[in-house]
């Protein structure tokens, strides 16, 4: 018996020991020297205290090629799933668990797409492409062993492919485009069933908390309340699923398509109720401390581990010279996506304008096999796209794609409908590499002009120069529509067709803002422009508008001087001034008569007052009671009508057809139509009591105190790697700290448990060393590396770090 627990026990020991050599083994080489055939000259990788690389070579081919080799090395699997989910294979990887996802994302085929443009790309750029992928895949295979993560699912990596980097910008057309589909469904349910009267009110086209870039404020769209309200409001919804915008799952998260981006990581749900993302803002030289201009840019994205982005400093050849480029990366691709050159510094914020139009197809009897669109009868193209699955036989799938785009069916029985989706993602050239030549860019003008060429999914870019010259315009691929406005974000027909888009606009006829007269500029997915080029941008899900005039003012009170600590403090702005409006409401809601015998009021009103900080503060009651009263009028007056367009689409519901609600619910309090109180309540005041009680009790369900519902204990990181979510036993090793963060919506500190600043960088181009950057992840997606989250509790913090790296600590050299 002692020699079989003798025996016992060394068998544990070398199994472990045999897992520990396995997980070392898959860690990156940090130093050391490799002979890589195909360089010109000799490629230094030195990485500083965090990871970081600055990547050094004689020619852009051999940075490329160091670049794939470091992204592989720290993040294949990330870049594989990236990958898999644009291209709808990651049932291969994890079984059928996968298929709704990959047949969603099938349907666009986008890997035949994606291998077309390879196949036409110009001959500079796909030797460069080739060069990146040869570093990815010889990154890969130098490993002591495969990527962790494929261990843990019992596969093999697949060799990287050029195909495979186009799919990964096409995975962020999943991210940041992908709700459009279900915001035009929603929208067109709501004007089915309303007035054109009622739907005027309901989705107005702009709100007092809208701040242009070409005008102080845009006119409130407040059209008049007709006698009644539709059928639908005020009904209570089947099943409170969403439980007053606390934990809605992301799988019905229209605005927000971050559940995406990483395929099967987020699958498990997310609370980033109402949360789009990302800020950006200049400063002119006229009002920086040296006469440059300084960039600012927050992207907002979902949070998972590794994170989205990897930074990196690439020194390239130009002219003779070797020129600095510093930013961040995205794994998959050969260029810094966010960053500065020295002349040029470049952020982006999603643009949220209407790139997609849902047109209903007619079919009929006597024509077998066609369909109709607006331009006549076609036969569409059946394309045979099967789905390997781990585990089991290959799912049959069958694309059907028009002129117009692949065919979906949407509901069911006698209420399906079919639609072509005319995407501006399925147009060649969608996704390009143009963004490269932003490393060359010397002034403020080539920069826009670049931006404007790009193929990436639509982004609002904000870029400033070392001359002190600041300016803004779309950056992607804008749709060219006949007749812009409001009627192309519903649902097409042959008789509305006039609406929708027909090949892509020409990058001299895109909008543009350059040096405004108060010298700032800021962009915070809310509408741009009041004037010429609205309707060319078009609106595709606008944010409120509340964060961008918060940003906006807050980089105003800067100051007629300032510098980078200035511009940056706007980033860690969490005032409350937003929801401090529904606080006021709250307040002027609970006078003596309200709270008179009635213990959870007084407290509520108590905690209101005294557990308030103006700002979204992680020991802050009085927020989270705010906040909760809102979203629980907004179960209250849209709850029946969220049932409804569940039943349509699990991702449509009424924030997806508008996020200008809380303006609509705010005005129907302040107005009060008779005609639109519903029937169970007797007065406003009680149908608001009734809505505050809601959250009241929400907030103290099962035993919990209400002085105990502070915003941190509801605002808590949940930031993991995605196999953390198919093995909970892994959690704690795979995870970030849960750390209450402050923050929130409608404010330029956007933070939620899954949902945030994927970065934080401010820069004066030319004065890099005095730029600041952090991010919420590290550079590795290795668990046993020291980066793997390297810098997270200075993001946390928000403690202004260098952009720049550090000291060497490592290097590695290529040699010819």
């Amino acid at each position: 018996m002692k020699r079989v627990v003798v025996g016992l026990a060394v068998l544990v020991a070398l199994v472990a020991l045999a897992v520990w050599f396995f997980l070392r083994g898959s860690l990156a080489q940090l130093d050391g020297r490799r002979t890589v055939p195909g360089l010109s000259a000799d490629v230094t990788i030195a990485r500083d205290g965090q990871g970081v690389p600055t990547i050094t070579g004689a020619s852009r081919l051999d940075v490329a090629y160091a670049t794939g080799f470091v992204h592989a090395q720290d993040r294949y699997f990330q870049m594989d799933l990236l990958r898999r989910s644009a291209a709808g294979e990651l049932s291969e990887l994890f079984g059928p668990k996968a298929l709704p996802l990959d047949k969603e994302h099938r349907l666009h085929r986008f890997r035949a797409r994606a291998q077309r443009m390879v196949d036409t790309m110009p001959a500079a750029e796909r030797a460069l492409l080739d060069r990146y992928v040869a570093g990815v895949n010889d990154g890969l295979n130098n490993l002591g062993a495969r990527p962790f993560e494929y261990g843990l699912v019992g596969m093999s990596p697949r060799p990287w492919s050029a195909a495979d980097s186009l799919l990964v910008g096409w995975a962020m057309f999943f991210d940041l485009q992908g709700a459009q589909e279900a915001r035009e469904l929603a929208r067109g349910w709501v004007k089915d069933n309303t007035t054109p009267e009622q739907l005027a009110v309901l989705l107005p086209e702009a709100t007092k908390w809208d701040a242009p870039l070409d005008a102080a404020d845009i006119p409130a769209a407040n059209a008049p309340f007709p006698a009644q309200a539709p059928a639908w409001w005020g009904k209570a919804g089947a099943v409170e699923s969403k439980r007053l915008g606390l934990n809605r799952p992301a799988a019905s998260l229209a605005q927000a398509g971050t559940g995406e981006l990483y395929g099967m990581a987020q699958a498990g749900g997310a609370d980033v109720t109402g949360m789009v993302g990302s800020n950006n803002w200049a400063v002119a030289g006229s009002r920086s401390n040296d006469g440059g201009a300084i960039v600012s840019d927050d992207m907002h994205l979902g949070f998972q581990l590794p994170h989205i982005w990897y930074r990196a400093v690439l020194m390239v050849p130009h002219q003779g010279e070797s020129r600095r480029i510093v930013g961040v990366t995205l794994p998959g691709t050969p260029m810094v996506i966010v960053g500065s050159n020295g002349h040029v510094a470049w952020g982006f914020t999603n643009s949220y304008g209407d790139y997609l139009d849902l047109v209903a197809l007619a079919t009929d009897a006597s024509r077998p096999g066609q369909v109709r669109t607006p331009a006549g009868w076609e036969k569409p193209v059946v394309y045979d796209e099967p789905i390997l699955v781990k585990g089991a036989a290959a799912e049959p799938f069958k694309v059907t794609e028009t002129s117009l785009g692949p065919v979906r069916d949407i509901g069911a029985g006698d209420n399906q409908r079919r639609y072509a989706l005319h995407w501006v993602a399925h147009v060649p050239g969608a996704v390009n590499f143009n963004g490269m030549r932003l490393e060359s860019a010397n002034t403020l003008d080539e920069a826009l002009a670049i931006a404007t060429s790009m193929g990436i999914p639509a982004q609002n870019f904000v870029a400033g120069d070392s001359k002190g010259n600041i300016g803004w315009t779309i950056a992607g691929a804008l749709p060219k529509r006949a007749q812009p406005g409001i009627a192309a974000t519903f649902p097409l027909t042959a008789d509305s067709a006039a609406s929708g888009w027909n090949g892509l606009l020409a990058p001299g006829a895109y909008p543009q803002v350059r040096n405004p007269a108060g010298g700032q500029l800021s962009t915070a997915n809310s509408r741009q422009l009041l004037g010429a080029g609205a309707d060319l941008i078009g609106d595709g899900g606008f944010d409120l508008g509340a964060r961008t005039r918060h940003v906006r003012d807050s980089v105003a009170a800067l100051g007629a001087k300032t510098d980078e600590k200035g511009v940056y403090s706007v980033a860690l702005d969490d005032r409350a001034i937003f929801m401090g409006t529904w606080r006021e409401r709250a307040l002027a809601l609970l006078d003596e008569q309200a709270i008179a015998g009635n213990p959870k009021r007084q407290e509520a009103r108590a905690l209101l007052e005294k557990s308030w900080s103006g700002r979204a503060s992680v020991d802050s009651v009085g927020y989270r009671i705010a906040r909760t009263y809102m979203w629980s009028l907004y179960e209250t007056l849209y709850g029946g009508a969220n049932t409804e367009l569940a039943r349509l689409n699990e991702k449509s519901d009424m924030m997806a057809a508008s996020t200008r609600w809380p303006a609509v619910i705010a005005r129907v309090l302040d107005e009060q139509p008779a005609g639109w109180l519903p029937a169970q309540y007797a007065s406003w005041k009680e149908l608001q009591l009734a809505a505050l009680d809601r959250a009241v009790a929400e907030l103290t369900k099962d035993g919990k105190k209400l002085a105990d519902a502070t915003w941190g204990a509801r605002n808590r990181q949940i930031i993991m790697h995605p196999i953390a979510n198919a093995v909970p036993a892994l959690r704690g090793w795979l995870s970030a700290p849960a750390d209450p963060m402050p923050g929130d919506s409608n404010m330029p500190r956007v933070a939620g448990p899954k949902f945030g600043q994927s970065e934080r960088m401010v820069v004066s181009p030319g004065h890099e060393e005095r730029g600041i950057f952090n991010m919420p992840g590290g550079q590795s997606g290795h668990p046993l590396s020291p980066y793997f989250l390297a810098g997270h509790g200075d993001w946390v913090s928000g403690k202004a770090t260098p952009l720049l790296p550090g000291d060497t600590k490592h290097m590695l050299t290529f040699v010819k």
